[in-house]
């Protein structure tokens, strides 16, 4: 094209930069960059290539020349200049910068296009602006389709508003919509979490009816769902019966299933049975089943899941090597998930927060700290779940004057706001220090101080100082945000014995802890018992295909 002179047309011009823009964005760059004189198209497609490429705030970049072009020349904007640039917004989570996009498009008059309107509700329902989301559908009512209301389910999904997903799903057929795969696994997703069984089964009928459960994605998300409902025979028989080809996630999805519903066995027979079957397991197969070891304290298994692992030489990325360091790191083998995390070419945020916390949990916050400062040299920003890590180390190594230090840092340096979690440690960190009236204020001073969690930690201080005094003003504040749980009389009777005094009489008492226990039976329901788990008894299972002995609890 440049010996024919033809880099000077704008039609192949154009076709050139389409295809490169998405095949190599800083090759396109390099072309549009000497266009004498681009057209909208040019800069539309260098747009869609930036809003898909590894640097999205070019487009954001670009957008801002094409205003400023649009004013010292005839040259006007269209529908797919904001579809772009909202898409690159929409990953660059710009909120800001979302906002005065789509005040630029009021102005322009690009509201009345459904693509454009889906593209901005799509942005606000990603950044978690559910609020503006909303109001954007209702505005669209006359002009809205099918995505319009998939999209809105999707964000109320993403903020965990489940009954509102059910409620639209309704709505959108009083409307006279056809449901779409996309609207059913919207669907399938919260009703697993709502734990509904009656609407799940409803939804598993519709599926049947519409035929989509040709659809892989359909059949997992049905599996998933009745995993979730604790009904894993239905779950296996749905997988066992569809006469579709079986991929990864289906299978992965199914022995997550058993592993969360603490059928270890049978979710190793599948990993079993997954290889006979020619499907190779990934990460994500193996992270899950070490995860539910790690939760059940079912350490052999973990180790003979690890074994596999290294017999097939799968290699230890991120997700794997994060599974294997919570799961040793929570069965006591802190030295063995330390050399795995050293092992580890690549880490993550959350392999980090892993290893801060398997210090923590094991009473060293001072390697618990010292791991933090070591993750922010090597260019890792901690976030929430990594702070509420070094708060708990903290709080069970008793470094009150680190823990405040650390929980202002959170504030004042990363801007994150604290969740009821972060107040909760810094709370326990108070009062094991004895520190009660301090975390008095502070509870005081929180922006919700209507949560009863802080105010419970603060009680049970109490009890262990028997500070009878400031365990009544914490019992009184209990009351008013939830008319009082019979547990928390008994905190404060616990705090009576500590300090050597009762204001009952014995009989009065008695009387007082069996009305409590009474209320809490029928308020509350029956309290099961605690209990944690050991390995005493240990049987070996062949399971056969790369895992012929493995130890099972």
């Amino acid at each position: 094209m440049v010996k024919t002179g033809l880099d000077n047309t704008p039609f192949p011009l154009s076709k050139l930069l389409a295809h490169t823009s998405i095949q190599d964005i800083q090759y396109a760059a390099s072309i549009f960059k000497n266009v004498q004189s681009p057209n909208l198209y040019m800069f539309n497609t260098m747009l869609r290539g930036y809003s898909i490429s590894d640097d999205p705030k070019r487009a954001i970049f670009l957008f801002n020349c094409m205003r400023a072009q649009k004013q010292s020349q005839e040259f006007l904007l269209d529908e797919f200049t904001f579809v772009s640039v909202l898409k690159s917004s929409t990953r660059l989570f710009t909120i800001w910068t979302g906002f005065g996009i789509h005040s630029v498009v009021l102005k322009c008059g690009f509201d009345l296009f459904l693509n454009v309107k889906n593209t901005l509700l799509y942005f606000y329902c990603v950044c978690g602006q559910i609020k503006e989301a909303h109001q954007l559908f209702d505005e669209c009512c006359a002009k809205r389709d099918l995505v319009s209301w998939n999209t809105l389910m999707g964000g109320y999904l993403g903020v965990f508003q489940y009954d509102v997903v059910v409620d639209l799903f309704r709505k959108l057929h009083w409307d006279g919509y056809r449901t779409s795969v996309t609207t059913i696994l919207n669907m399938l997703s919260a009703v697993g979490e709502m734990r509904n069984v009656l609407i799940g089964e409803c939804l598993h009928g519709i599926c049947i009816k519409i035929g989509f459960l040709m659809d892989p994605r359909v059949v997992t998300a049905l599996i998933s769902m009745y995993g979730k409902h604790g009904d894993i025979d239905f779950a296996r028989r749905i997988f066992d019966e569809i006469d579709i080809q079986k991929d990864v996630v289906m299978w992965n999805c199914l022995i997550d299933g058993y592993a969360k519903n603490g059928l270890l066995e049978e979710a190793l027979e599948l990993l079993g049975l997954m290889k006979c079957e020619k499907a190779r397991p990934n990460s994500s197969t193996l992270a899950g089943l070490l995860s539910a070891c790690a939760s059940s304290g079912a350490l052999t298994v973990g180790q003979s899941i690890h074994d596999y692992l290294e017999k097939q030489q799968l290699a230890l990325d991120v997700v794997l090597g994060t599974a294997l360091v919570d799961m040793y790191a929570k069965s006591g083998l802190l030295g063995k998930a330390v050399d795995i995390f050293d092992r580890m070419e690549s880490k993550d945020v959350k392999c980090w927060t892993a290893m801060i916390l398997g210090h923590g949990v094991h009473g060293q916050a001072n390697y618990a700290i010292t791991l933090l400062h070591r993750m922010e040299e090597e260019g890792f920003r901690p976030n929430k779940v990594t702070f509420l890590a070094v708060l708990s180390s903290c709080s069970h190594g008793g470094l009150v004057t680190e823990g405040v230090i650390y929980f202002r840092r959170m504030v004042e340096m990363y801007s994150l706001m604290p969740e009821v979690e972060h107040y909760g440690c810094i709370i326990d960190l108070l009062g094991r220090a004895g520190l009660l009236e301090d975390a008095y204020e502070l509870i005081k001073g929180l922006p919700n101080e209507g949560d009863a969690t802080a105010w419970r930690a603060l009680l049970a201080a109490c009890r262990v100082y028997g500070n009878v005094d400031l365990g009544e003003r914490v019992k009184r504040e209990l009351e008013k945000i939830c008319d009082g749980h019979p547990a928390d009389s008994l905190v404060l009777t616990g705090a009576y014995a500590m300090a050597g005094w009762t204001p009952y009489t014995p009989s009065t008492l008695e009387k007082k802890v069996n009305l409590a226990k009474e209320v809490d039976c029928k308020q509350f329901g029956t309290k099961e018992a605690g209990c944690s788990t050991i390995e005493l008894n240990i049987k070996r299972l062949e399971v056969g295909t790369g895992l012929e002995t493995m130890d099972l609890v």
